[in-house]
């Protein structure tokens, strides 16, 4: 289900939380299908709970899992896991596109910026 990498420079919870987005958004894990409790998941990747908690945590407020108390912690449909994903892409190029300002970068060298990104396409 997920892999941990030691070596990764990111956070344990962010890679859990990358793992799981990942699961949502490409449909292996469905809409509405129950994720393993924060117990289970913990004991399975040998981690403490709590960070298990938090990626989940995270995971719900950015829209990818829904809690039902007494229930569990279950996937969201794929079209609310990518309407929270692009969301969370937005939100992060608006913030690139405030620090590039800041730096100096102008309107027209952005926009350059966006169209070698079509190009990829």
């Amino acid at each position: 289900m997920i892999s941990l990498n030691y070596r990764d420079s990111r956070p344990i919870y962010e890679q859990i939380k990358d793992g799981l987005r990942k699961l949502i958004v490409t449909g292996a894990l469905e809409a509405d299908e129950k994720l393993p409790s924060v117990r289970a998941l913990a004991t399975q990747l040998s981690i403490n709970p709590n960070t298990i908690q938090r990626a989940y945590n995270d995971l719900e407020g950015e829209g990818y899992i829904y809690s039902v108390p007494g229930k569990g912690s279950f996937a969201c449909d794929r079209v609310g896991a990518d309407r929270a994903r692009r969301e969370l892409l937005e939100e992060k190029v608006r913030a690139l596109v405030q620090e590039l300002q800041e730096l100096g970068v102008s309107g027209e060298e952005l926009k350059k910026l966006l169209e070698k990104g079509d190009e990829n396409d």
